[in-house]
């Protein structure tokens, strides 16, 4: 079977569909940004990509902090909700039940409800057409309890977590493998 071709888009997938809030506990805010990823390890870097129209860009611009929250799949509804919704006429945190609690490192808020939120502070922003990037390194992780077993291994399978691919929302299935999994040598049983 051949391919067709198409102009260039936005098709790869499937990406993150992550909250990110900003602003102060006391002026909390929410984006959900589908253009983000991890671009450096160290010190560990990513990126959220905003349209300047935007009511969190501003915010994010002036503070130069954000806070990257996973969204799980029961979290879909309220993040697909915090990315069409204005934070200029909708408290999004009231509006989705959500709470914002302290950040170690930032005056941005967390989202209590989501399982893991990378703390950010913004190094570089670098315009890009109809969206700005905001390149930040990664403080800190804030990451729920009961994801962590006891050798301190992060277990981010459980949480449920939620994927985005060209207007639709999906929840990440089974484990396939992990890193090296190809190319790592089977234990010989004694």
């Amino acid at each position: 079977m051949g391919k067709v071709f198409w102009n260039g888009g936005t098709l790869l997938s499937p990406v993150p569909p992550v909250m990110v809030s900003c602003g102060t506990l006391e002026k909390p805010n929410i984006i959900t940004i589908g253009w983000t990823g991890i671009i450096n390890t160290k010190p560990p870097m990513t990126y959220i990509s905003v349209r300047p129209e935007r009511y969190s860009y501003n915010i994010i611009k002036e503070s130069g902090e954000f806070v990257i929250n996973l969204t799980t799949s029961a979290l879909v509804k309220k993040a697909d909700f915090c990315g069409v919704k204005t934070g200029a006429k909708v408290d999004k945190f009231k509006s989705c039940g959500f709470h914002a609690v302290p950040a170690e490192k930032l005056n941005a808020p967390l989202i209590e409800e989501s399982p893991l939120c990378l703390e950010c502070k913004v190094k570089q922003v670098i315009h890009l057409g109809t969206h700005e990037m905001f390149i930040a390194e990664i403080v800190g992780a804030d990451i729920e309890e009961r994801y962590i077993d006891s050798k301190g291994k992060l277990n981010l399978q459980q949480c449920g977590l939620a994927a985005y691919a060209h207007g639709e929302y999906f929840a990440l299935g089974r484990k396939l493998g992990d890193f090296g999994f190809s190319v790592r040598k089977k234990n010989k049983k004694r």
